[in-house]
């Protein structure tokens, strides 16, 4: 019998520790591709890659704000 592919991860176990997987809630919510990595990052930052996974999470709302919203108004970071 096949396991899950929810069941298993490559590279550690920081999303098996979760209740809610980040891939099952943005896959049901159809949360896009910048979105997503958002959320990814931002749940695991404190049992993965700590500061340097906020940061990616930042670099991906910047990423939002530029080529969703780019007024300069919204760019002032």
């Amino acid at each position: 019998m096949s396991k899950n592919a929810l069941d298993t991860q490559e590279g550690g176990t920081h999303y098996k520790q979760m209740p809610i997987q980040p891939v099952e809630f943005i896959t049901k919510n159809k949360i896009g591709y910048m979105e997503g990595n958002v959320i990814k990052y931002v749940c695991r930052h404190q049992h993965k890659n700590g500061a340097e996974d906020i940061k990616k999470a930042i670099h991906y709302l910047n990423l939002i704000l530029e080529l969703q919203y780019p007024s300069t108004e919204n760019n002032e970071h």
